[in-house]
């Protein structure tokens, strides 16, 4: 994706394909991934795979799931990603009922996928192993880390010409407050440096952005 390029929606498809090197985990219990997506305002949807025996040859998945994701303006959503990950954790669940309950999941390694990668690589598509970080940061001695494979397809949706008109006239009256604030409040109706202090453009920065909302 082009750095110059801004979008106020997408959509986002993500595939968990398989887990390797974790043969180690001969025992009873399932394996499954939980992942994480940014959605603004410091808040994350969670994500569950199904769950697959631990003790097997291979471990895969092979899900995917789409989301449909919308921000409040134009560029809302590459700027506000630019910083964000997705996050991926590889855990396990003893699936033997302790007390008639099965017991909570555990951690057995973590990864974490920047947005801005993904939004960088070719098509916006993105398929790699990723290695899954312990929590203590090192495995059982001798075994080489456990690996996940996942895939990442994201979209920027075409607007429709309504859509466009829509966008354009909330340029239109973005600019209209900005020269009527600037006229009325700022003293900068000749221009910079007439009046207008740096400490004034910020407060301006602040009622441009409120009005976007």
């Amino acid at each position: 994706m082009s750095a110059s390029q801004h979008f106020s929606s997408l959509s986002c498809e993500i595939r968990i394909k398989e887990a390797k090197n974790i043969e180690y985990l001969k025992s009873t219990g399932k394996l499954f991934v939980r992942h994480y997506l940014p959605a603004g305002n410091n808040r994350r949807i969670r994500l569950d795979t199904g769950e697959i025996p631990a003790k097997s040859d291979r471990h895969v998945w092979n899900e995917s799931l789409s989301l449909e994701c919308n921000g409040a303006d134009e560029g809302s959503m590459d700027s506000s990603l630019k910083n964000e990950a997705v996050v991926f954790e590889l855990r396990w669940r003893n699936s033997v009922p302790v007390f008639g309950k099965i017991g909570s999941s555990q951690l057995l390694g973590r990864a974490e996928i920047p947005w801005k990668e993904i939004l960088e690589s070719p098509n916006m598509v993105l398929d790699k192993w990723i290695t899954m970080v312990s929590k203590s940061g090192v495995g059982p001695e001798g075994v080489k880390p456990a690996k996940l494979q996942v895939g990442i397809r994201v979209r920027v949706p075409t607007p429709a010409p309504a859509e466009v008109e829509m966008m354009d006239m909330r340029k239109q009256r973005r600019r209209s407050s900005r020269k009527k604030y600037m006229e009325e409040k700022c003293g900068c109706k000749y221009g910079h440096g007439h009046g207008c202090t740096c400490g004034d453009y910020d407060i301006f920065a602040l009622v441009a952005a409120l009005e976007a909302f």
